[in-house]
């Protein structure tokens, strides 16, 4: 039988396809082979107990542990560079399960929530111009000092909230609210405050003053209506010698406070607050 020149055109390249597919089809079987036997000769040993350390973690990679992300944290605690109640979001839950994977026994840590320690809201803080600018804490505190007239205030722009990655910060009145409730005690806000209005507490430090205000009581209370005056009241109504008067404001020691709230009621400028009493999920005003 004859073939035209047409058909074994076609022939040559079916015959071409074939050949290169089988020699791609081998090419793939030497490669796969060659990165399986690559794969179990080089492989690295994983320790199965920093996925489960990772696991208990909060997972908001904040670096509050001093690590970089919840994975560098996990690794450290399993090489043992880091304690089990390093991660504050996880909680003393998370920390106790650690403790429990890595073998070794929970230390018993109080859980930190952050409190605003300031309440010059708009319409108390006195403002000494109209910022208008680019919405950054930073930025306005870089501009004639921000536009509150209180050099301790908090400037209310919202660098917190930005830095919150638990959704416990909201802004009312220009001025920062903390959600106890839903704070995981990263400490991200408090890095992230110019001012340093933002502490970290124990949660069981219920009461405090909430002011920083350094100045004379007169020049104090020219710029925010609840500010701080350094009266003494406070400390004289205290029964348990757990308030002082430095640098003209008052100061409470957590370890003397019985949170009895004789002080709060005597306040004359409402700068001390009960965070146990105020109602669930919102902060003292």
């Amino acid at each position: 039988m004859v073939c035209s020149a047409a058909e074994r055109k076609e022939e040559t390249g079916l015959t071409t396809i074939l050949y290169a597919g089988a020699v791609l089809g081998v090419l793939g079987i030497v490669f796969g082979l060659v990165l399986n036997f690559a794969g179990k000769k080089f492989r690295v040993e994983v320790d199965e107990r920093i996925e489960k350390v990772r696991a208990c973690l909060g997972g908001a990679n904040c670096g509050a542990c001093g690590y970089p992300g919840c994975d560098g944290f996990a690794e450290a605690v399993v090489r043992g560079d880091a304690k089990p109640n390093g991660c504050a979001p996880a909680g003393e839950k998370g920390a106790a399960e650690i403790a429990r994977i890595m073998g070794v026994e929970a230390q018993p840590t109080e859980r930190l929530v952050a409190r605003v320690l300031c309440q010059g809201r708009d319409g108390i803080a006195i403002s000494r111009y109209n910022y208008d600018g680019y919405r950054s804490c930073i930025v306005a505190a870089g501009i004639a000092g921000g536009p509150k007239s209180c050099r301790f205030a908090c400037i209310g722009l919202g660098d917190c909230m930005d830095h919150c990655a638990f959704g416990a910060i909201s802004m009312v009145g220009g001025l920062a609210h903390i959600d106890e409730k839903k704070c995981a005690g990263c400490g991200a806000c408090a890095e992230n405050c110019p001012r340093g209005a933002i502490r970290m507490l124990p949660v069981s430090q219920s009461v405090v003053v909430r002011c920083r205000n350094r100045d004379t009581a007169r020049e104090a209370r020219a710029v925010c209506m609840n500010a701080c005056i350094g009266c003494g009241r406070c400390k004289r109504e205290c029964t348990y010698d757990a308030i002082t008067i430095q640098d003209g404001c008052a100061h409470i020691d957590p370890a003397k406070c019985t949170r009895c709230g004789a002080c709060e009621k005597v306040c004359p400028c409402r700068c001390i607050t009960n965070a146990s009493a105020q109602p669930e999920g919102q902060a003292a005003v």
